[in-house]
């Protein structure tokens, strides 16, 4: 009788708004985005990523999961890889999402607040974003791979790109 071998299936792990999630291979993290921000890190050699699924741009001292907002989404992501052993140094960003879903005028462009206050705090903690698929007026579903460190983004009615 021939021996069964195991061969590992990589699990999709849904990233909520507001959530952190970490994992390593074999396993996806995927989001639904509108104007919210998927912002991927990824370290290379210990191919350790994680994916925060952000609402809105700044906390202003409210009190909320850090994952909700850009300023304490970003920090709180290097600090959890870095209690896995990843160093702020060797960590990439890849960014998806802020469409402009109220309108493309007006008071409500929080997808573009967002946009610009992830490319803040990524620049302040020397972080390279390595490409993004940001901005207009569709929703995005977004898959992050914690083996290869792409982020596949899917918009309805066009082709998937591969970050």
């Amino acid at each position: 009788m021939a021996a069964l071998t195991a061969i590992a299936v990589p699990q999709t792990v849904s990233v909520g708004m507001g959530q952190i999630t970490v994992g390593g291979p074999p396993t996806r993290l995927g989001a639904v985005l509108g104007s919210c921000l998927g912002v991927a890190l990824y370290h290379r050699r210990l191919r350790l990523g994680a994916l925060s699924h952000v609402v809105l741009p700044d906390s202003s001292g409210r009190e909320a999961p850090p994952g909700k907002f850009a300023d304490t989404a970003i920090p709180h992501m290097v600090e959890i890889l870095s209690r896995q052993g990843a160093s702020t140094g060797g960590l990439v960003a890849k960014i998806a999402g802020g469409a402009c879903m109220f309108g493309a005028t007006g008071p409500m462009q929080i997808g573009l607040a967002n946009a610009e206050a992830v490319r803040r705090e990524l620049k302040t903690l020397r972080i390279p974003i390595l490409a993004e698929d940001i901005g207009g007026t569709k929703g995005r579903r977004i898959i992050f791979d914690c083996e290869s460190g792409t982020l596949t983004v899917e918009i309805a009615g066009c082709r998937p790109k591969v970050l």
